[in-house]
């Protein structure tokens, strides 16, 4: 496996943005958390990510909605969007400049500031602000996925990766869009469009880690 190697006064980029993204996991301890902590059921294909950020505990949008944890999930979205935005701006560092890289960066710093405000605006507050921030990751950070494996100088199994994320979770996003679920439900067609970022987020994060030579 190759390694990448980055000039001794680079080391803090080197090891703080990429640990930055592998520090994503995070986002899917606190699911698993707030999803156990519901008074009612919380089904991954029926509900959404969102819910568990709701901050009400009522009927919405014809599901119940009940979630004690929705303070800790709102800090989770809150916090996975500034380590995508800032390890962006670091991690970008690490690479030779061209245009179409800073691009793919940029796209997923957008990304990044989006996610913040689905945890700065939970669904059942400012409707408009959450749907903005759910998409900037959901179209401009999948866009970004394509763009960086399409050019930055990772394994082909790891470009191959980040195409394959990112188009499939564009495609996704069509159906979700259209309300074309596939059986799926609406939770599980969200999840395909989100989960594959994050899942790239933690693996670059981490091969980045494990292959500096500093």
């Amino acid at each position: 496996m190759p390694v990448i190697r980055f000039a001794s006064h680079d080391y803090r980029y080197a090891l703080i943005g990429p640990l930055l993204w592998a520090s994503s996991i995070q986002y899917f301890i606190v699911q698993i958390v707030a999803a156990h902590a519901w008074h009612t059921s919380y089904n991954l294909m029926q509900n959404p990510i969102s819910d568990l950020g709701n901050t009400s505990c009522a009927e919405y949008r014809k599901r119940m909605v009940c979630s004690p944890q929705h303070g800790f999930m709102n800090f989770s979205f809150v916090v996975l969007g500034l380590t995508m935005a800032v390890g962006a701006v670091l991690v970008c560092r690490l690479f030779e400049r061209t245009n179409a890289r800073s691009l793919g960066f940029a796209l997923l710093m957008l990304a990044g500031a989006g996610t913040m405000l689905v945890g700065l605006f939970p669904e059942n507050t400012v409707s408009s602000l959450h749907i903005l921030g759910a998409a900037l990751p959901f179209l401009l950070g999948n866009i970004g996925l394509i763009l960086l494996g399409l050019v930055l100088p990772l394994p082909r199994f790891l470009r191959w990766l980040s195409i394959f994320f990112g188009s499939m979770a564009l495609l996704a996003l069509v159906f979700f869009m259209t309300n074309q679920y596939l059986g799926l439900g609406i939770g599980g067609m969200e999840r395909i469009v989100a989960y594959p970022q994050t899942i790239w987020l933690i693996v670059i994060g981490f091969y980045l880690l494990r292959n500096r030579k500093v």
